[in-house]
């Protein structure tokens, strides 16, 4: 295999995963071992490392999906970083998005959260809400994002709330405000998506 394939995603195409720039992305979950509701970290193994032929079958619509098949639909389930950086759906459709993402782990060297994880929370939120709309004959690539940070945190929760704006038929966008326990408002920001032809197959 030579570089340029590699690097144009030939490679990827080749060993049968698909070059994405979003963490919504649908696979299949695994049962938890007592029969209960699993462990997220054990739920996002081993939905990123579900084979393709257990994908085969993707839902006909979303509409009326519950957030874990929802998850579970997707290639790499919620991706890895949102894994890493604990981020929880609550709510999901087209029009409205709310997850959750603790400030512990996602701070930056003074202590407060990272501005770059609000806007990973944001985008996701974006994304997911834009897959919802595009479903099935599109899928959603993330085109513009921006962030402005009102204030910080330093503990706790913070939740993430992605309201539409425009959803056309070729693009998308979001509002997404992001709130401590208090409620207070600690950034606020706006993403845009392109909607693309899904592939065939």
């Amino acid at each position: 295999m030579t570089v340029e394939e590699e690097e144009t995603g030939a490679g990827l195409l080749a060993r049968g995963r698909t070059r994405s720039r979003h963490p919504p992305t649908l696979a299949a979950a695994a049962d938890s071992p007592d029969g209960g509701k699993p462990r997220r970290s054990e739920t996002m193994a081993s939905m990123s490392t579900t084979p393709d032929s257990a994908r085969a079958s993707a839902p006909a619509s979303l509409d009326g999906l519950s957030i874990e098949d929802f998850v579970a639909s997707l290639p790499e389930g919620m991706g890895r970083l949102n894994e890493k950086m604990g981020v929880e759906l609550l709510e999901i459709s087209a029009e409205r998005v709310v997850a959750t993402m603790p400030v512990e782990g996602n701070t930056q060297p003074m202590g407060l959260l990272h501005g770059g994880a609000s806007v990973v929370l944001a985008e996701t939120l974006g994304s997911v809400g834009s897959a919802f709309h595009a479903y099935p004959d599109k899928v959603a690539v993330g085109v513009d994002i921006n962030a402005t940070h009102h204030r910080s945190a330093t503990s706790g929760t913070v939740t993430g709330v992605a309201t539409a704006i425009h959803l056309g038929r070729s693009s998308t966008s979001y509002e997404v405000v992001i709130t401590d326990e208090r409620g207070k408002r600690l950034c606020t920001s706006r993403i845009t998506c392109a909607l693309v032809q899904a592939a065939k197959g």
